[in-house]
């Protein structure tokens, strides 16, 4: 799917724990924005990429370290330059283990998808933010700190203005707060002031710096509301049975609520 000059991306389709993927090709390289979920589905996201550029060198690169959004990189060839905020890939040396378990047991599906998965390691990592001329485009890769994850990786082709968000920015998916609510919150802010006119979320349909504006709106009214219920004496236990009723109203075509408990919780321990 062709979304501007220089991107194009595989929609997820709004199906669960499939990421939407992204392309960015300039005269002289590609850039592949995550992977999909185990070696097959590698396959055949470099096949989309070759259709678009036989030849090109690649670099590739991951928004966090999730397994639908790193395993399929082993199907790359070794050539292809991997780039990774280096607190990222000590999240996934860390943290990745328990993750793939605990996605193998959703089904035989998953089970078979990531089977025999090895984590590519990076060849180039970074602290803060990186860009990569791919040749008349570029794409600048930056992280603001703990989100969805420890570091949340976003990707700006600035001559498109696109911005590629992760899981930090969804289309009607409620979230997971992994890490630190109030800085995604912070995170949210300084992405807007980047005024993108187009946004990729990591799940679900590609829209406008809207995305950016309707995550914050939601998470905003999640994390005053949690305060004020507190505030009142509430017990987590009670927090999450009363805004999980006034959330679901209030967003009721917004997919996966079985996730709202956890981020209430996350934000009711947070001070």
């Amino acid at each position: 799917m062709k979304v501007t000059e220089h991107v194009w991306v595989i929609p997820d389709g709004r199906v669960n724990l499939v990421p939407n993927i992204g392309i960015v090709q300039g005269r002289k390289a590609v850039l592949v924005v995550d992977s999909g979920m185990g070696p097959q589905n590698g396959k055949v996201t470099l096949a989309e990429v070759r259709k678009l550029n036989p030849n090109a060198p690649l670099y590739l690169t991951t928004t966090h370290f999730h397994p639908e959004h790193v395993s399929g990189f082993q199907a790359f060839p070794e050539s292809g330059v991997l780039v990774r905020p280096a607190v990222q890939q000590d999240e996934l040396v860390s943290d990745s283990a328990p993750l793939m378990s605990l996605f193998s047991k959703m089904s035989p599906v998953h089970a078979a998808l990531l089977k025999d998965v090895r984590m590519r390691l990076p060849d180039i990592t970074f602290r803060d933010s990186i860009e990569i001329d791919l040749g008349g485009v570029t794409a600048r890769l930056f992280v603001t700190g703990p989100a969805h994850t420890r570091a949340d990786n976003f990707i700006l082709v600035k001559e498109d203005g696109v911005l590629f968000g992760g899981d930090v920015i969804t289309n009607r998916f409620f979230p997971i707060i992994n890490k630190d609510g109030a800085n995604w919150i912070k995170t949210l802010d300084q992405l807007a002031a980047l005024n993108p006119r187009t946004v990729v979320p990591g799940h679900g349909e590609i829209g406008g710096a809207d995305l950016i504006a309707r995550e914050r709106g939601f998470l905003s009214f999640m994390q005053s509301r949690t305060r004020e219920l507190r505030t009142q004496g509430k017990s987590a236990d009670q927090a999450v049975t009363t805004l999980s009723a006034e959330i679901k109203a209030k967003y009721p075509n917004w997919d996966n609520p079985e996730f709202l408990e956890g981020d209430i919780r996350r934000f009711y321990a947070e001070k």
